[in-house]
C-alpha cells in the first residue's frame, strides 16, 4: 500500500461557533442523512439487541465474563441523558446541565441517551445493550445548534462541561459532538482534563464528503479522534479523515432513539457519535480489567491491539491506529501498557493539574486564527484505505469488528453521518 503523507489543512475561527451532534439516521438501502420531516423506520424494542451486530463480533459476552466495566465512570457530554429508560435505570449518576436551561436528565432529542445506553445500558426492557454495562454514566448537558436557536443558553456550555467532567469522578470523557472551530477556552479545558488523568474520546465528524473540515474537540492533541466503520471494517464515506483520526470503531447500522419522546428506536443509526460511544465503552472495559493503569496505559494498549494492515506506529488518515479491539487484551492479554506518565497521543509527559483552565492571552489569540492554519494534531498519517477483516483470534491484525474473513475491505463504503454545532458527531 502506498502511504499518503499529505496533511489536511484545518481551519479555526472565532469562539462562539455552533457545534453539532455526530449521529444521523441511514435510510433503508441508502447511506443518506434523514432530513427533517421524513419519518425514519422505528425498530421494535424487543428486536434492538439483535441489531447490535458489533457486540457479537467484538465477543462482548466473552469479555463480560472477565469484566463488564465495573468501577468505571464515563462522563457523557451531550444533549442530556434520560435516566428513566429501562436500560439506564440505576446507571446514571448526578451530573450537570451546562446550558443553564433545564436539567442534565432532560434529553432534548434522544442523542445523549442513545450514547449513554451504547456505553452502559443494561438492555433491560428490550433496550440497547451497552458494551460496558457495569460502568456508570455522569451526564453533562450541552446545546446543539437547534437548541441554541430556541433557547438563551450559556455560550460556554461545552467548555464548562469539559471542566466539570475533568473535576468529576469519571475516568473517561465521551463527547459525540463536533464544531468547525477551535476556541481558547475549550482548548484550555481539554488540557485541564488531560492533567486530571482523563481519557477523552470525541467524534471525528461526519462531513468527509462536504469539505472534510477538521472538527473540535477531536482535533485537539489531547483528544482521541474516533472514525466510524461498518460490519466489514469499512470506513464510512461520511466519516472524516485526516490527522485528527486516532482510532476507528463500529458506528454503522445501529439502533438509536428516534427523538425526545423515547417511544421507539430508529433503525440504521450511524455516525462517529456511535463510534465514539463504543470506543469509550471499550476503554471502560479495559480500564476495569486493569484498574491500576493510567489513562495513558489504557489508550496505549487500545492503540497497540487495534487491527491494521500497516506497521505499528504508522497512522492511517482513515482509521488512525486501526480498528478498536479491546478483547485482544481482555481475552488474550496482549498489549504493553508502557510508561504510565507518557501520553501516547502527544508522546509527552502528562502535565500536573494547573487548577485553572483560564486561557492565556496567546491561547485566546490563537483561537481567532484565520482559515488556513495547520491541524492541532501532528504526525504523518498514511492514506491506507483498507484493512484485513477477520474475527478476533488474539493473533495477527485481524479486524475484530468483522463477522467473517472477507479479505481486504476498501475503505470507501458508506456509513454514518453527522450533524454539528454544535452537531452530534
Amino acid at each position: 500500500m502506498t502511504p499518503d503523507t499529505s496533511r489536511a489543512v484545518k481551519s479555526k475561527t472565532l469562539l462562539g461557533a455552533r457545534r453539532g451532534m455526530l449521529c444521523t439516521l441511514a435510510a433503508v438501502g441508502a447511506w443518506s442523512v434523514v432530513i427533517a420531516g421524513q419519518a425514519p423506520a422505528a425498530v421494535a424494542v424487543d428486536d434492538v439487541r439483535s441489531k447490535q451486530w458489533y457486540l457479537d463480533v467484538m465477543r462482548a459476552e466473552d469479555m463480560w465474563k472477565v469484566t463488564t466495566g465495573e468501577g468505571i465512570k464515563v462522563a457523557v457530554i451531550d444533549t442530556g441523558v434520560n435516566a428513566s429508560t429501562p436500560s439506564l435505570k440505576g446507571q446514571v449518576l448526578k451530573g450537570l446541565d451546562a446550558t443553564g436551561v433545564g436539567k442534565e436528565t432532560d434529553d432534548y432529542n434522544g442523542h445523549g441517551t442513545t450514547m449513554a445506553e451504547l456505553i452502559a445500558g443494561t438492555g433491560e426492557g428490550g433496550g440497547l445493550q451497552g458494551l460496558a454495562p457495569g460502568a456508570k454514566i455522569i451526564p453533562l448537558r450541552i446545546s446543539n445548534t437547534e437548541f441554541q436557536n430556541e433557547n438563551d443558553v450559556n455560550a460556554l456550555d461545552a467548555e464548562d462541561a469539559i471542566m466539570a467532567a475533568a473535576d468529576s469522578d469519571a475516568q473517561i470523557i465521551s463527547m459525540s459532538f463536533a464544531s468547525d472551530y477551535s476556541a481558547g477556552a475549550e482548548r484550555a479545558a481539554v488540557k485541564y482534563a488531560e492533567s486530571k488523568g482523563k481519557l477523552f474520546f470525541a467524534g471525528a465528524g461526519n462531513n468527509a464528503e462536504k469539505g472534510n473540515k477538521e472538527q473540535y474537540p477531536a482535533a485537539y492533541p489531547q483528544v482521541v479522534g474516533v472514525a466510524s466503520a461498518d460490519k466489514k471494517g469499512v470506513v464510512a464515506n461520511y466519516s472524516q479523515y485526516g490527522t485528527s483520526v486516532d482510532i476507528a470503531a463500529p458506528g454503522d447500522d445501529v439502533p438509536i432513539w428516534c427523538d425526545e419522546n423515547f417511544k421507539s428506536y430508529c433503525d440504521k443509526g450511524r455516525g462517529t457519535s456511535v463510534a465514539t460511544a463504543i470506543a469509550s465503552a471499550s476503554a471502560a472495559l479495559l480500564w476495569s480489567a486493569h484498574p491500576d493503569w493510567t489513562a495513558n496505559q489504557v489508550l496505549r494498549v487500545l492503540f497497540e491491539t487495534a487491527s491494521r494492515t500497516w506497521k505499528e506506529g504508522d497512522l492511517s488518515n482513515y482509521l488512525g491506529h486501526g480498528l478498536i479491539r479491546p478483547g485482544v487484551n481482555i481475552l488474550h492479554g496482549k498489549g504493553d501498557p508502557g510508561d504510565p506518565d507518557i501520553n501516547p497521543l502527544t508522546d509527552k509527559k502528562t502535565p500536573s493539574p494547573s487548577g485553572s483552565a483560564t486561557p492565556s492571552a496567546s491561547e485566546t489569540a490563537s483561537s481567532k486564527a484565520s482559515e488556513g492554519q495547520a491541524s492541532d494534531k501532528s504526525g504523518e498519517k498514511s492514506g491506507d484505505k483498507s484493512v484485513v477483516a477477520a474475527t478476533d483470534s488474539g493473533s495477527g491484525n485481524g479486524v475484530l469488528i468483522a463477522g467473517v474473513a472477507v479479505g481486504v475491505a476498501v475503505l470507501a463504503g458508506g456509513a454514518f453521518a453527522v450533524i454539528r454545532r454544535r452537531r452530534n458527531a
